[in-house]
């Protein structure tokens, strides 16, 4: 009893459909599905920046810190 057969995830679909329709669920789908699209695209977008970053990084040499002088 404690794991969910096939009957029960038709039934809970049912039930969903129902609820929220069939249009909301596919407007629903659509949203996520362009969400990842979009999350995808920024990720390699984010690589190629990160990519010639690195490189110019190599070259440079830190900042020096200021030194604090006690004076007295």
């Amino acid at each position: 009893m404690g794991t969910l057969s096939l009957w029960h995830w038709l039934i809970v679909l049912a039930i969903v459909l129902l609820i929220f329709g069939t249009k909301k669920l596919r407007n629903l789908g659509g949203d996520l599905g362009s969400a990842i699209k979009n999350f995808k695209n920024s990720m390699r977008e984010g690589e190629t920046d990160a990519a010639p970053k690195s490189d110019d990084a190599v070259g440079h040499k830190p900042a020096d810190k200021p030194q604090n002088r006690a004076d007295g």
